[in-house]
């Protein structure tokens, strides 16, 4: 995904799951490389005017600047604590196979546009690998379902895992208007009470949005060409059931039955 906008590539599954034994990406392997051209919806600011503001608690408020100044921090490749998370990231989802360098032809396994992840990271910063390791780290079987494209019945195009985990971060930026002085929507207001009481509510909610994409992806029956739309029924379903009245935490919204351990 380009900075603050662009777009990225799709990947043409050719089997079920990854082939780990084909490293030199030819037409025999698991996955052939798009050119690029799709640009996502959730890189679309929508402008409104006279939103209204939602007053804070002192809890929310300090809350949502914690949050903010992670949003605030971009990816840098030259910061060792940046480098350490790639490559957990690259343990997580690879275990068994060692990464051979930060930039390495290997990274497009995990459905990033080339052989520096770095690149990619500039639509949502430093806290999409942040998402993505939450990810890994507390739900590994759903990570490892999306990552590898193991359920349902899936398209001969499919989007690039890494990639969409971005696209994902920056939606929820935008959907939630977490980059304002205090919340201009009501689900975004809604957020922050669960955020108040999780430190990881935004990290939940990720996990969630991106297991709730790919389902939208298969019950739609979606291919490369269809991924702003299936965001946009993302978008809509999750403002839908955050907004549910027995909604008491994040663990309440229906989708999140989707994930496993």
């Amino acid at each position: 995904m380009d900075d603050r906008g662009g777009s990225f590539v799709a990947v043409r599954r050719i089997s079920q799951g990854l082939d780990r034994s084909n490293t030199c990406h030819s037409s025999s392997g698991s996955t052939a490389w798009l050119g690029r051209g799709l640009s996502c919806v959730c890189a679309q600011r929508r402008e409104s005017d006279a939103r209204p503001s939602f007053d804070l608690t002192p809890a929310q408020e300090e809350c949502l600047q914690r949050l903010q100044s992670r949003i605030d921090i971009p990816y840098d490749g030259s910061v060792p604590e940046h480098q350490d998370a790639l490559r957990d990231l690259w343990n997580a989802a690879f275990p068994e196979e060692e990464l051979h360098g930060l930039i390495s032809e290997q990274w497009k396994d995990m459905g990033w546009q080339g052989k520096d992840p770095s690149t990619d990271f500039r639509g949502g910063g430093f806290i999409s690998l942040e998402n993505l390791l939450f990810f890994a780290r507390n739900f590994p079987k759903s990570f490892q379902d999306l990552l590898r494209k193991q359920e349902g019945d899936r398209s001969v195009w499919e989007y690039p895992f890494a990639v969409a985990g971005v696209n994902i971060t920056f939606m929820l930026i935008q959907m939630l208007d977490l980059e304002a002085v205090k919340p201009r929507t009501l689900v975004g207001a809604t957020f922050l009470k669960f955020l108040a009481e999780n430190d990881s509510a935004f990290d939940l909610l990720y996990c969630i949005t991106f297991k709730m994409m790919d389902q939208q992806w298969l019950s739609m029956r979606a291919s490369y060409m269809d991924f702003n739309t299936v965001m946009k029924s993302t978008r809509r379903q999750l403002e839908k059931e955050l907004l549910l009245e027995d909604i008491m935490r994040l663990e309440d919204v229906p989708s999140y039955k989707l994930l496993t351990r």
